[in-house]
């Protein structure tokens, strides 16, 4: 018939290395931890050097300045043919303390950059209006400066009305080749966007 065998408790001489193998773990399992406490690198931000709002015969004309700068995920996938979409999203809103925000002015605006390698030029395109550019840095220039841009009516404001405007500056994955969209989802190299930027205006 087997027996089983009863354990004997370790004597302290024996106990000792088992001590410091125990200590080890848990050193590195605190290491491990703090490893995963550390946040994730962020995606690239776009900065937001300024934006404001005018009135201009009956317009609410919006002017505003990025430092969009590429890097060299986006100029080589331009260089092979893929190209790129940059969204403009502005919102103007009026607040209520009865009720959601009201809505006032809502618009965006895209621009199409691909890469002509014949010429060894940029195309950047927004609607009908198509602009060639000589170097990356000018697209950037390009893109990044909206001037005299109309996002609202003015007779939809009522004057002495604080308003809160609210604009952004970001590359539209959602527009990017099916197998680039995957990438982007996975990959901070295909995230590029500036956060929203808001101030108040008063008509």
């Amino acid at each position: 018939m087997l027996q089983a065998s009863i354990p004997t408790a370790p004597s302290s001489r024996s106990a000792r290395p088992g001590g410091r193998g125990l200590a080890r773990v848990v050193a590195a399992a605190a290491l491990a931890l703090a490893a995963l406490a550390v946040p994730a690198a962020r995606a690239d931000t776009i900065p937001v050097r300024s934006a404001e709002l005018r009135i201009e015969e009956g317009e609410v004309l919006l002017n505003a300045e990025f430092d969009l700068t590429f890097n060299t995920t986006f100029e080589e996938a331009l260089q092979r043919g893929i190209p790129l979409y940059f969204t403009l999203d502005f919102e103007l809103t009026r607040g209520r303390w009865y009720w959601f925000d009201e809505k006032v002015g809502q618009t965006s605006l895209t621009w199409r950059v691909s890469y002509i390698a014949l010429t060894r030029q940029y195309r950047v395109g927004s609607g009908l209006l198509t602009q060639t550019l000589g170097s990356l840095e000018e697209v950037e220039r390009y893109i990044g400066r909206v001037t005299s841009r109309p996002v609202a009516r003015a007779s939809d404001l009522a004057k002495g009305t604080r308003y809160e405007a609210s604009i952004r500056l970001r590359l539209d994955v959602n527009q990017l080749p099916k197998p680039f969209q995957v990438n982007a989802l996975a990959s901070r190299e295909w995230t590029l966007a500036s956060d929203w930027y808001r101030w108040s205006f008063v008509p």
